[in-house]
């Protein structure tokens, strides 16, 4: 009878991670440990990355050397490797941007970390004047609310976080739309049209222009009857640094519980917090981008 064939089953090599080595390596020092599996070139490549520090950053070959400290010549090649992956866009003068799938996931980060400042901020505006308070960011072309505190009030002007929030008729929109340029507020227009949401909606851009200026020289924005009737809004601008602005805190409340000075104290008390998270936020993002 023929002998039965059988096949033998090799398990496939695997590589041992780092940790369970650690034994066999006790005997050299943690810098060597960490040295042995070190690549300077993908350090390289993410010290690049990380030079960029806004959507609106747009940097040189010179710049990103000086800023990296790495030679021009060994950083083109992992410029144009990044680019031809498309971490990074060449633009027609030469710089160099971060492209879309890089920098929304910077954006989250950004704004994960935001969040958390601001909560405390939020907290005590919501324990003041027991109305909503909400926080939201800028990503790219579209404003979503990242986090919100409502009122106990039966009555009150709700929100949610995730709602993209319209940038020409919503305090918020509007603070945060008055400090950016001219082409980052079209693309934002673009994105959500002027849609007049009440009949108190502005529905023109010359109109919605004279708002944002004056918005710009006061500090603040306000929706009274625009995205929805009966509720009025405050809103005020959040800074990452001094001449960026990428996010925005609110207090709603139905039109009937204010009077001229309750206005007027939720307006300033809005104004404060802002400049107060700003100032908070733009210390934590120093920090973290020096001990990164």
């Amino acid at each position: 009878m023929p002998k039965k064939l059988t096949a033998k089953l090799e398990s496939p090599r695997r590589r041992r991670p780092q940790w369970a080595t650690a034994a066999e390596m006790s005997d050299l020092k943690p810098e060597l440990q960490s040295e042995r599996y070190h690549s300077r070139t993908i350090e390289r490549a993410l010290d690049a990355l990380e030079a960029f520090d806004s959507s609106a950053s747009a940097l040189s070959l010179k710049e990103l050397s000086s800023a990296i400290g790495q030679p021009e010549s060994s950083l083109y090649r992992v410029l144009t490797t990044l680019q031809k992956r498309d971490y990074l866009l060449q633009n027609r003068d030469g710089t160099y941007q971060l492209t879309r799938k890089v920098l929304h996931g910077r954006l989250y980060e950004r704004a994960e970390l935001l969040k958390t400042t601001a909560r405390p901020f939020m907290e005590e505006l919501s324990r003041q004047f027991d109305e909503t308070v909400s926080l939201s960011y800028l990503f790219t072309e579209y404003i979503q609310v990242l986090d919100t505190i409502e009122a106990f009030h039966p009555i009150r002007v709700t929100n949610r976080a995730g709602r993209i929030i319209p940038p020409h008729c919503s305090s918020m929109g509007k603070a945060i739309m008055a400090h950016q340029s001219s082409e980052v507020a079209d693309r934002m227009l673009e994105t959500y049209g002027l849609v007049r949401r009440t009949e108190h909606s502005i529905g023109d851009r010359q109109t919605l222009r004279l708002e944002l200026e004056a918005s710009r020289k006061s500090g603040f924005a306000v929706d009274r009857q625009e995205s929805m009737l009966g509720g009025i809004c405050y809103g005020a601008p959040i800074h990452s640094s001094a001449t960026s602005v990428v996010g925005a805190i609110s207090v709603s409340t139905p039109i009937q519980r204010l009077d001229v000075d309750r206005e007027a104290a939720i307006r300033d008390a809005v104004v404060d917090a802002a400049k107060a998270i700003s100032k908070t936020f733009i210390d934590v993002l120093r920090f973290t981008s020096t001990s990164a």
